[in-house]
């Protein structure tokens, strides 16, 4: 399934392609941005393989996934952001998850919040969702400052594979 790619002031969000897997194994092979992840990068391009099909399931299943974010000046992938039909994490419900992951060397320009605020308009006004979830690591202090920034509301906590996560929940502001 491709979707219609969504622009921001200075990144395209479109859908994620096999063409992705060695920027995909360049963000996940990185230890600094699996340092709240379970501080697991992956160590063979066939896990991004994996990853990238997972995605691409996501889209033909739920007819959702994340998107590959493009900074606009350059056409670099920058990493990639927004929804995931989520079963994994919390046990006792399903939901939409908002996520992102961005490559280091882009850290710190605000392409995470730009990317999660269009992510978080498509899931509202286009698919209809009544809400979305995030979840975050307690001690990911920029993913945290991001999701309260873009108008997330803290909940609780829970545990997960042994790390406590800080669960997010914002209903939509348009239904």
């Amino acid at each position: 399934m491709d979707f219609i790619p969504i622009e921001t002031k200075r990144l395209i969000l479109r859908s994620i392609t096999e063409a992705d897997t060695l920027d995909f194994y360049e963000l996940d092979s990185n230890p600094e941005v699996h340092l709240f992840l379970g501080n697991e990068p992956v160590v063979k391009i066939e896990e991004s393989h994996s990853m990238i099909n997972k995605i691409l399931q996501q889209y033909k299943t739920h007819g959702v996934g994340r998107f590959a974010i493009i900074e606009k000046s350059t056409n670099h992938f920058v990493g990639w952001s927004g929804l995931k039909y989520e079963k994994d994490y919390r046990t006792q419900f399903n939901y939409y998850d908002l996520g992102s992951r961005i490559k280091e060397q882009y850290w710190g320009k605000g392409y995470a919040t730009e990317a999660a605020i269009s992510s978080l308009e498509y899931g509202f006004k286009t698919l209809k969702l009544a809400e979305i979830g995030a979840v975050a690591n307690i001690n990911n202090n920029a993913s945290n400052v991001i999701l309260k920034k873009i108008g997330m509301h803290l909940t609780s906590t829970f545990e997960y594979n042994t790390e406590v996560l800080n669960w997010y929940i914002m209903k939509n502001p348009y239904l």
